[in-house]
């Protein structure tokens, strides 16, 4: 096991286990009024945190997981707090301006070119540099055109107008030359549906902004993977296109996404099989990782420190399908297990979860889902 991975761990276990009582505390639903304080400090922290130079927020990402993974963090923390900036104005119309500043800055953040390292390393070549190209890009250019149009749903501004309408072209033009419609998310040829996910919440964002343009797109890729990209024994949509199992990391990921989309009937249909299949009850409640197998420890650069089979980041990403169909006793367990395994702690007008200083990633993740209410 690495030493990010014990050191993770050994932090989880250091948390008091009086706190495992505290699960039984179940709310019926959610009041958004006293979660306000603890939502918006949480805020505070992320930005001072992520809201630095992009060689500093790389920085602090574990040096451990080496340059590319240093890179992929980084900038899912920035498309995950820029998401949960999304839902701040949404609950509270008065944080409208202040998000609005903080999502630009998030925009700059994932177009500096130290944030696309690990795909310019990756591919050989400059993402915003090639979109007349045929090679995929499509991590980088989704979670790109996803932080822009976030920014743009919460100020009209059309600054990136022009870069963002040629991003979301070129993964048109690329998805309609591909299998299944779905890109590759390496060199190498793997295609992996969480990934996709963010290219498809990018492309229906950007046909809400801009009259309907590549909602058949949207809708066309829903019904291929449906046809032809579901598991057969769980009915959840596949990981990886090219070896078809499920984690539950990546369903818990997946069903977050779709919630982000129109097809609510398919999106919950997701969750329900994802409950009855990766649900992890008493002790700690949340998303196991593995299907067949409960490993009592382990580690993965998408799932985080896996102990006792608990998936840490399918987890934290259930908790925003479980806030969208506000299945709040679902909501309040995670929450609780989040809370045992992260330990918050309070400074003024800030508060976070220690495992966050480690895995800041993860703070960003659970605030975007504990925020993610269905605004339709």
């Amino acid at each position: 096991m690495s030493t990010l991975a014990k050191y993770m761990l050994n932090t989880m276990l250091k948390i008091p286990f009086k706190m495992i009582g505290n699960i039984f505390c179940v709310k019926s639903t959610v009041n958004w009024s006293k979660e306000k304080k603890d939502i918006l400090q949480r805020a505070n922290w992320l930005c001072d945190e992520v809201l630095v130079s992009p060689e500093l927020l790389i920085d602090k990402m574990p040096h451990e997981l080496g340059e590319h993974y240093q890179g992929e963090w980084a900038i899912y923390t920035c498309s995950h707090l820029s998401a949960a900036l999304v839902n701040i104005s949404y609950l509270y119309p008065e944080e409208k301006q202040t998000c609005a500043k903080r999502a630009k800055q998030l925009v700059e953040m994932v177009l500096s070119p130290a944030l696309r390292e690990y795909d310019t390393k990756s591919w050989g070549e400059d993402a915003l540099q090639t979109l007349k190209g045929e090679k995929s890009h499509m991590t980088y250019l989704s979670i790109l055109a996803w932080v822009i149009t976030n920014y743009k749903m919460i100020d009209d501004n059309n600054q990136y107008d022009k870069l963002l309408e040629e991003i979301c072209e070129t993964l048109h033009r690329r998805m309609l030359k591909a299998k299944y419609m779905n890109l590759p998310s390496f060199p190498n040829g793997i295609v992996f549906l969480p990934d996709m996910m963010f290219a498809i919440v990018a492309l229906n964002n950007f046909a809400k902004l801009n009259n309907g343009k590549y909602a058949d797109t949207v809708n066309r890729w829903l019904d291929s993977t449906r046809e032809n990209l579901v598991d057969s024994k769980t009915e959840l949509i596949v990981s990886f296109q090219n070896r078809k199992v499920v984690r539950g990391s990546y369903v818990a990921l997946n069903c977050y996404c779709l919630t982000l989309l129109d097809n609510k009937q398919f999106s919950q249909q997701q969750y329900i099989q994802m409950k009855k299949f990766f649900k992890k009850n008493y002790p700690s409640w949340g998303i196991r990782e593995h299907l067949n197998k409960t490993p009592l420890l382990a580690f993965d650069p998408d799932a985080g420190p896996i102990a006792f089979g608990l998936s840490p980041s399918g987890t934290a990403w259930a908790i925003g399908s479980a806030t969208y169909f506000q299945d709040w006793k679902f909501r309040n367990q995670l929450l609780r297990t989040a809370e045992i395994a992260g330990n918050t702690t309070k400074s003024k007008n800030k508060r976070h979860y220690k495992l966050g200083e480690l895995a800041m990633v993860g703070e960003a993740v659970v605030l975007a889902m504990k925020t993610n209410v269905d605004k339709n």
